[in-house]
């Protein structure tokens, strides 16, 4: 088990310690759960009255909260950030497997890594190429052409369709599919016309795919994904839409197809943006609002009514119905003086 002193977490974190440097940490818990041995972590005043009770034998605070704590504080500017680089010393490591399970099929035309793992009943199409340290837990499907960059991982039944290119570090979780045909179809007399769906998929470095997320494969040219972007489970991203570095996105966002979204957005759950439009750099986009316009401005923006007793609702919507009856009687009046001139 991982132990560390209070002191040697300070100096990963860049924090000052407050208290006993020598307390040994072998863990992280919540405020309201940790024991003398655990390092907890306050980010939201809300939680303060549970820091006032807290049974951690210290806690990561801003320096303001340092008279708030009872116990050995870690004081840094920024305790989420913080928690999250002592809680990666913590968290459990896959198991340090290479080479190809029994159970496992790969064609004699793919390149693999000797570092690499290839788990039980994965499926590896010729002409892939997998990258030093990638890890494809089990029953993951790699299609032809495809890359893996160096320590990328599919935890499990993942499905990477051909001609996709992944970069390095990338985690993908269950259920996700990447380079699935995007949504085609031209419109014929009685029916559709599927429209090839010639492109790929490229997704950059240190890019994590929430569960059965979808990846839809460019028509001609590529969907791109970029460096650092992370999405949340259940995203729809259509073909041809390109992510901007750093950008995240909640999950059941649907993004349509040949979207642009800038770089270090922030899209909450929810959200529906419509096709062919350009999202700035730095835009937040609040849950379950539709995007149906270009954004060209960096900010927050909303739509959409929040949920509230159904009374309410109801006359709320008949104003609105009352509403536009009013507008067509003044305009009326303006459309016959018009008329008159």
């Amino acid at each position: 088990m991982a132990n560390f002193t209070l002191s040697e977490l300070a100096e990963i974190v860049g924090g000052q310690v407050s208290g006993d440097a020598d307390l040994t940490i072998d863990g992280v818990a919540t405020l309201s759960t940790a024991g003398r041995s655990h390092i907890g972590f306050l980010s939201n005043p809300a939680y303060r009255k549970q820091l006032a009770s807290t049974r951690a034998g210290a806690v990561i605070v801003e320096p303001r909260e340092r008279e708030h704590c009872p116990t050995n504080a870690l004081l840094v500017s920024e305790p989420y950030n913080a928690y999250a680089r002592i809680a990666a010393l913590f968290q459990e490591k896959p198991a340090g497997e290479r080479g190809i399970h029994p159970a496992a099929w790969v064609s004699g035309d793919a390149w693999i890594h000797e570092s690499a793992w290839i788990g039980p009943n994965c499926s590896v199409e010729a002409g892939v190429r997998i990258e030093a340290g990638c890890h494809l837990g089990p029953g993951c499907f790699v299609g032809s052409g495809s890359l893996l960059g160096e320590g990328t991982r599919l935890v499990g039944n993942v499905s990477i369709c051909h001609g996709v290119r992944i970069g390095s570090r990338c985690l993908i979780h269950p259920g996700a599919v990447v380079g699935s045909d995007g949504f085609g179809f031209a419109k014929e007399q009685e029916g559709w016309l599927k429209v090839p769906q010639m492109g790929g998929v490229v997704i950059g470095d240190d890019v994590e795919i929430g569960a059965n997320t979808t990846i839809d494969r460019g028509a001609l040219e590529d969907t791109v994904i970029g460096n650092g972007v992370k999405l949340d489970n259940q995203i729809q991203i259509a073909h041809n839409v390109q992510i901007g570095e750093h950008t995240v996105i909640a999950g059941c966002a649907g993004i349509s197809g040949s979207t642009r979204i800038g770089k270090r957005c922030a899209i909450a759950g929810g959200v529906g943006i419509a096709g062919h439009l350009e999202i700035a750099d730095d835009v937040t986009i609040t849950a379950m609002s539709l995007v149906t316009r270009s954004i060209a401005r960096s900010g927050v923006y909303s739509s959409g009514i929040p949920a509230q007793e159904n009374g309410i609702w109801n006359r709320q919507v008949a104003r609105l119905r009352r509403l536009e009856r009013l507008a067509q009687r003044v305009g009326k009046p303006e459309s016959n003086h018009r008329q008159k001139e």
